[in-house]
């Protein structure tokens, strides 16, 4: 067993695991795989990311050793790059609207991240216009996870490679479609990017809420899947590389997510349902033979 020298390095590539139970129980016939990139501490893909993004700045000199981080956020990155910053050495300062959720504020707290408030009306355009005014105001460096080429290219060097090394199959592919949630665009671009330099037979298929359709019709609206849909297209969303785009419901992810716990044991969040949903509907539709679904993120079950 090898000895790591931190917990980042255990994390990817993640597994890749059939969901044999799930397409039985839909009464699909055809393969169908789940890529599982939710191994951190926080149970997100954010985890990888936040410590890869760090890397990445660091590596072309954007970020000094010991150098204050500012980011507008409030969600899982918050908490993933609050640990990735610290570990680091680098001091986490976190802007986001005041009627954040409380409990989350003080999770950050404890954690050890300062917090800067903005009105809330100003919403989260408010706040990213905060922090990088602070950022230019005291010498910290504004990562702006959303619309920094440092997102996708981590997942160009990390996800993309690891994802084609599992799928090469003899020059071919095992999987025709492959089908990821978009929150900040940086993984579906990532890994589109590789996947179509390395073959075009593979469809790239980008999922959001079907109630906050930024990406195809534009309408936005509140919905109940996490970690996907922020209202917007994100900077990092290069849509040369996406094939199709799937609308999911809340009612669907959530059903997806508590089924497939029950069918193969993988405890997979609303968002990995969302990916789960829409890739089995590629199958169910016949315009899949074999899907990946990646699933950013995990739900406790506890």
């Amino acid at each position: 067993m090898p000895i790591y020298p931190n917990i980042y390095q255990t994390l990817l590539p993640g597994p890749i695991v059939e969901l044999r139970g799930y397409l039985a129980a839909c009464g699909l016939r055809g393969r169908l795989y789940a890529y599982l990139n939710y191994n951190g501490p926080t149970g997100t893909a954010r985890d990888e990311l936040a410590e890869g993004m760090l890397a990445l700045a660091l590596e072309r000199g954007a970020l000094i050793p010991g150098q204050t981080i500012v980011e507008a956020v409030s969600g899982p990155f918050a908490t993933a790059l609050t640990l990735a910053g610290l570990t680091a050495g680098h001091p986490v300062t976190l802007v986001m609207p005041e009627d954040a959720p409380a409990m989350r504020q003080e999770s950050l707290l404890r954690l050890g991240a300062q917090i800067i408030h903005t009105p809330a009306q100003a919403g989260p355009a408010g706040a990213r216009a905060l922090a990088k005014a602070t950022a230019a105001e005291k010498g910290w460096y504004y990562m702006d996870w959303l619309n920094n080429d440092d997102n996708p290219t981590y997942h160009r060097r990390v996800t993309g490679p690891a994802l084609v090394r599992s799928i090469a199959r003899e020059g071919s592919s095992i999987v025709d479609s492959i089908v990821i949630g978009v929150g900040s665009g940086g993984t579906i671009t990532g890994v589109g990017e590789t996947v179509k330099a390395w073959t075009n037979d593979v469809r790239i298929v980008a999922v959001e809420p079907y109630e906050s359709q930024a990406l195809s019709s534009g309408l936005t609206g509140s919905h109940g899947i996490p970690d996907i849909g922020f209202g917007l297209v994100p900077g990092n969303y290069n849509s040369y590389v996406v094939d199709n785009i799937a609308a999911v419901t809340t009612a669907d992810a959530v059903r997806a997510a508590q089924r497939v716990l029950r069918t193969d044991a993988i405890p997979a969040s609303p968002s990995a349902g969302a990916a789960l949903h829409a890739a089995a509907q590629l199958i169910a539709n016949g315009k899949s033979r074999s899907a990946l679904a990646v699933f950013s993120a995990r739900q406790n079950i506890l």
